[in-house]
Order: structure tokens, then sequence, then C-alpha cells
């Protein structure tokens, strides 16, 4: 790569890592050219499309961070707190970073490096309820759908609260994890969890503004 090649590219990723996270995965791709003070069609010719500058900006950064929480989620020896302790940081980290939240959500599925940092993170979600069921502190009867389906909820309230009252989403983040004890769980839901596919339904329709 030619060495003004190199220094666009290097321009236009940290211009679209700031954007992306102050705004989300859907900001104007002629914003990012504009703030990297490179054209549009530079642009496209150093990445070709919105889902390879996602992949090469953002799945490496999201992959540590999602991957990290996990983990430390995993480490606690109290299934209980690693799991609120995975839902809590996972919520502010959507609170905080669009781009994360988009990540979460499982926004644009043609980003191939993208979805595979998403999937194991729900891997890595399915790991965390089934410990805190299995030690009997979480309600049986929560899967990893409805994880996704809260995390998608927390994510779009919380952008649109941003600028209102920036900490409302740590309201319902509570409330959500007191319903979740094993002791809460008296009433019947009234309704099936989603499966697997369903939730991706839901997420695609998410991710195209539905």
């Amino acid at each position: 790569m030619r060495a003004d090649a190199r220094r666009n590219t290097e321009k236009l990723r940290a211009a679209a890592a700031g954007l992306f996270r102050t705004r989300g995965l859907q900001v104007s791709l002629k914003e990012i050219a504009r703030q990297a003070g490179v054209s549009h069609g530079t642009l496209y010719n150093l990445f070709g499309s919105r889902e390879e500058l996602i992949d090469e900006v953002v799945a490496d950064m999201a992959a540590k961070c999602l991957d990290d929480v996990a983990d430390r989620a995993l480490a606690h020896s109290d299934s209980w707190a690693g799991f609120t302790y995975y839902v809590e940081t996972i919520c502010e980290l959507q609170a905080g970073d669009r781009a994360l939240a988009d990540v979460v959500g499982g926004r644009y599925p043609r980003a191939e490096r993208l979805m595979a940092v998403c999937r194991r993170a729900q891997d890595a979600a399915e790991r965390v309820i089934g410990r805190a069921r299995a030690d009997g502190v979480l309600r049986p009867d929560f899967t990893r759908e409805d994880l996704l389906f809260a995390f998608a909820t927390n994510a779009l309230l919380a952008g649109a609260a941003a600028d209102v009252a920036p900490d409302a989403w740590r309201r319902g983040v509570a409330f959500l994890l007191d319903g979740l004890r094993a002791q809460a769980a008296r009433t019947p839901l009234g309704a099936d969890p989603m499966t697997p596919q369903q939730m991706h339904e839901v997420m695609a329709r998410l991710a195209d503004g539905v």
C-alpha cells in the first residue's frame, strides 16, 4: 500500500471509530469521509463497503470488550453476582457506546467478522445464564433470547434518553434483575419464550429500523 493510501486508511479508521461510538454503526459514510478529510470515493476505494469498514474498525474492539465482560462474569464464584455483573455491564456499555449497542443487537449481519463476535457473545451469555439457572438463583424460565430481547430494549431506551436522562437505564435494569431472581418466579409468563429463529428475525427488523 502506498504511503498516501496508508495515511488515508488510518484517518478513516480513526474517524469511523469515533463516529461509530457516538452515533452508531449507521452513521453516514459521507460524514466519516468528511471528518477524515478524504473524499467519499477514497473511502470506498479503500474499504469497499460499510460492512468492510465496520469489520475493520469495530470487530476487534468489540471482541476484546465483550470477551472481557463474559470472562469476568464467569470468574465470579457466586453465579448470581456473575449474572448481574454481566447484565449491568453490557447495559452500561450499550448506554455509553453506540457501536457496542449495535454489535449486541446484531446489526449489519453482512459484516462477517462482527457477526462472529456477536455469536460468540451470545454463546457466552448462554453460559452465564445457564450457570445461574443451574444454581437455582435465576428463574428457570429465563432464556438467552429473553436476555437478548432485554438488551435490545435497553439499547433503544438508553439511546433515546441519552441527552435527557442518561442514567435512566439503570432503573430499568434494577427492576429487571429483581424480577429475575428465582424466588420472583411466581406468576405465569403468559407466552412461550422466543425461539432462536424468532429472535434472529426480531434483531433483523430492529437493524432495518422496523
